[in-house]
């Protein structure tokens, strides 16, 4: 397979067609030669995090949203946390450095007990099968850049999409500012 691009983001390219992608930035959890597994970070969902899990809608950062994480089991839920910086992470998940699965049956104020500080919540997920994600990149449907936590915690999803690019620098830099429809411009 090659390199392992857990914990790295797939950008979607301004002329990606899949509507379930376009404007996208997908972190990948997991990727190996079995696929791979990734949440879209830029798309919050109009629920209302205390409307679904009031217990923990104080530990989510703005917009307290459920995120739409994917078009795959749109109805499965995948919770995300980041502990304090004085917590060393649980072993227990294989989660790109940083991250912690967060069970949502958990009393919210025993994970902050246990060092939990923020936590992002989502519906749904982007999965690929074998060799179908390395096949997508061959293609140029993706760039792919390094992910940091920070990313899918971000208050401002609406322009995370601009703000990767921007940070990436070269010709990437050129594309953060492209509007959505150039043929207008």
């Amino acid at each position: 397979m090659g390199r392992s691009y857990a914990g790295d983001l797939l950008v979607s390219r301004p002329d990606m067609v899949d509507p379930n992608f376009g404007g996208t930035l997908t972190f990948l959890l997991e990727h190996g030669d079995d696929g791979a597994i990734g949440i879209v970070l830029n798309r919050p969902s109009d629920l209302a995090v205390r409307d679904a899990f009031p217990d923990w809608a104080e530990l989510t950062p703005s917009p307290r949203r459920i995120f739409v994480g994917g078009p795959v089991q749109t109805n499965a839920i995948i919770a995300l946390g980041r502990n304090r910086p004085d917590v060393v992470p649980d072993a227990r998940f294989d989660l790109p450095a940083g991250l912690v699965s967060v069970d949502l049956d958990e009393q919210a104020a025993l994970a902050r007990g246990e060092g939990l500080h923020e936590v992002r919540i989502f519906a749904g997920y982007a999965g690929w099968g074998a060799g179908q994600l390395e096949e997508e990149m061959v293609n140029d449907a993706w760039w792919v850049v390094p992910g940091f936590v920070s990313d899918v915690f971000s208050e401002s999803p609406e322009m995370l999409w601009t703000e990767v690019l921007q940070r990436n620098g070269g010709d990437f830099r050129w594309f953060a500012h492209l509007p959505q429809d150039p043929s207008i411009n």
